[in-house]
């Protein structure tokens, strides 16, 4: 900063520094817009550092990506909510995805091109596995990890139940527990259930659903082995096609059919970034979704950590002049309620 202020220069830009994909070298990839890139730094750094730049009169102008998120290497909470939930997703309406598109077998999911071969000779390679740990079933596909939806978590569950109740005593607590747990999954709304108390229920409801899992798998060894056996059945052998069968039922559930990722280009059902897969466009021109996009940085505006900001591809926006106009709009409403904001704002 003490370099900088010698040369005369009047302002820092920082190009994205938002927490991104991990390994990102480049930062435009926002998987997190809410949050500082822990690869870059901290808020204490980022303190200090504005701090510097104020005490040498400078001023600080921040990167915004509004056009597109990262959703790589599973490390965007949002679009892994959307895949666990589909179009019930409280984060649904971020990303700009056609529910109801051309082809009937996408109705209510979201294309995933991701791997590396067809879907059958990947799954019958073993490359896709499900897991569970602390309450959660996951599917992983290399470097990628996929929620399973609560709603099938019964699929699994349900194997072999009637020998665990046995084994466990149909009157005990742990068995009670076992088979409350299948009922509240089986009650949970519908992905297809748009309304807004279906949608805050069925959100509330699953994370409630795996707490009690998780406390139980935790208690009882007996319950926790049940589980293991259960996820270890869906594994399949390789050379054995129909082994196969529980796991691509298990797929077939979810809200996300995957598919090669050279898959032509009119069958992908999200609005990417150019033809970049791991780019996924979002809904800017919805006021809930840019309020919860820029909640950080209009939260560094208040603070008076900022002065401008740099818009990334705003050309890609369903209407950019209305957009810069909002922010502009937003960015002076938060100035004037914040005696720390900078004024004169870029």
């Amino acid at each position: 900063v003490e370099y900088l202020s010698g040369l005369g220069i009047s302002h820092c830009y920082a190009s994205s520094y938002l927490t991104a994909v991990p390994g990102s070298t480049h930062g435009y990839d926002v998987a997190d817009p809410t949050r500082l890139n822990p690869e870059i730094g901290t808020e204490e750094t980022c303190r200090d550092w504005v701090g510097a730049l104020r005490a040498h009169g400078m001023g600080h102008i921040i990167d915004l990506v509004p056009n597109h998120m990262g959703i790589a290497k599973s490390a965007n909470p949002w679009w892994q909510e959307v895949l666990e939930n589909g179009p019930s997703s409280l984060y649904a309406r971020v990303f700009d995805i056609d529910w109801h598109p051309l082809k009937l077998e996408l109705e209510n999911k979201v294309l995933l091109p991701i791997l590396g071969d067809s879907y059958g000779a990947v799954l019958e390679r073993q490359e896709i596995t499900l897991q569970y740990e602390a309450g959660v079933f996951s599917l992983h596909y290399y470097e990628t990890t996929l929620p399973v939806a609560p709603g099938s978590y019964a699929r699994i569950l349900e194997t072999d139940v009637d020998a665990l109740v046995e084994a466990l005593g149909e009157d005990s607590i742990e068995a009670a527990e076992y088979l409350s747990i299948l009922t509240a999954i089986r009650r949970l709304p519908s992905r297809a259930d748009l309304k807004p108390a279906s949608r805050i229920e069925r959100a509330r409801e699953k994370e409630v659903i795996k707490r009690r899992l998780a406390t139980l798998t935790r208690d009882c060894a007996p319950v926790r082995d049940h589980v293991e056996r259960a996820v270890t059945s869906f594994k399949g052998e390789k050379g054995v096609t129909h082994s196969f069968d529980r796991l691509d039922d298990l797929l077939g559930a979810q809200a996300y059919p995957l598919a090669h990722w050279r898959v032509p280009a009119e069958e992908i059902n999200y609005r990417r970034f150019f033809d970049i897969n791991e780019l996924a466009a979002i809904r800017m021109e919805d006021a809930s979704v840019f309020e919860l996009v820029h909640a950080f940085a209009f939260d560094l505006i208040r603070r008076g950590y900022l002065d401008g900001m740099r818009i990334d591809h705003v050309d890609g926006l369903f209407d950019p002049a209305d957009y810069l106009r909002r922010l502009r709009q937003r960015a002076e409403e938060v100035q004037a309620d914040s005696p720390s904001a900078a004024r004169g704002f870029y």
